[in-house]
């Protein structure tokens, strides 16, 4: 059994990794997050201890460290700006760090990190779920096995509602969460990636504080991708069902089917981890590079 702590656990993602580490036999010893509602804790590990204030969520992970009852993995679900700092803090105390979406905003932290990973002999690992739907992975082995490749054209839109409360919110800050680009896309740029490879050309036609659209070229797709919060985008099928989302990609016009087999993909996730296949740096290095240019690309 393995020990972990948690940072960010009253966030909205926090529950999926509390499973997580239930699901694998593992233990949740202390938990941090400035705000105190926490609750969801009781439902896997009450005894987990919890602090409010990083010093002493850090002091005491190094008493534990120095009586030996170290912590093996700190999980990170804190903002996004926060993370390259909750990282550093995990591997100073000899943890591995299991981080959300993106590991960092900026791409030159990532190097710096790689570095820290190998003073300390620690591990970041991140979360890409996507990566092991089983309707991505069989599509990318279908892709990769085709003897004379082509270049496919895709389209992606991606529409979320999200009302006043998030612009007022650190994810609403560009400073602190990235934007639209990366709250809302850095999952499907990763996959975009990993399933069609590496970016050639980049293309930013539109860009406001709740969406964000363009064209990609990549080795072997030309993809049209649309992101967006703002409910007025979504189509009139939507809101005429009641949906506040609306998820479409395409593959030369038809569907790409990735509804399906969301549920307990942070617990594989965190198997993979812990049998040591998790994914590291260097797998979100090309897709936090692009959000990056996504930010800061003149528009076309």
């Amino acid at each position: 059994m393995k020990n972990f702590a948690l940072i960010g656990a009253a966030g909205y993602i926090a529950p999926k990794h509390m499973k997580a580490i239930k699901d694998t036999n593992n233990a949740l010893v202390a938990a941090m997050d400035p705000f105190d509602s926490v609750g969801i804790i009781d439902s896997y590990f009450p005894e987990s201890r919890f602090f409010t204030e990083i010093e002493r969520f850090d002091r005491h992970l190094e008493k534990l460290r120095r009586n030996d009852k170290k912590v093996d993995y700190v999980s990170i679900c804190s903002p996004n700006y926060l993370h390259d700092s909750h990282i550093r803090l995990a591997l100073r105390l000899k943890a591995h760090a299991i981080c959300e979406k993106p590991l960092v905003i900026n791409p030159w932290n990532l190097d710096a990190l790689q570095e820290l990973e190998n003073e300390y002999d620690t591990s970041v690992y991140t979360i890409l779920q996507l990566r092991l739907l089983p309707s991505m992975i069989a599509l990318k082995q279908k892709l990769e096995s085709q003897q004379n490749r082509e270049k496919v054209e895709i389209n992606l839109k991606y529409i979320t509602r999200r009302g006043q409360w998030y612009h007022t919110s650190w994810k609403g800050n560009e400073d602190k969460s990235g934007g639209v680009a990366m709250n809302i896309g850095i999952h499907f740029f990763d996959l975009l990636i990993w399933l069609f490879g590496d970016v050639n050309q980049l293309q930013v036609n539109l860009r406001q504080r709740d969406k964000v659209a363009g064209k990609l070229e990549l080795d072997w797709a030309t993809v049209n991708w649309h992101l967006s919060t703002d409910a007025s985008d979504l189509p009139e099928s939507a809101k005429k069902e009641g949906k506040y989302a609306y998820r479409s990609m395409t593959l030369e016009g038809e569907e790409i089917e990735f509804s399906n087999g969301f549920t307990d993909l942070h617990t594989t996730s965190y198997k993979e981890i812990l049998n040591g296949n998790g994914f590291r740096i260097l797998d979100a290095k090309k897709s936090v590079e692009l959000v990056y240019r996504v930010r800061t690309a003149e528009l076309n």
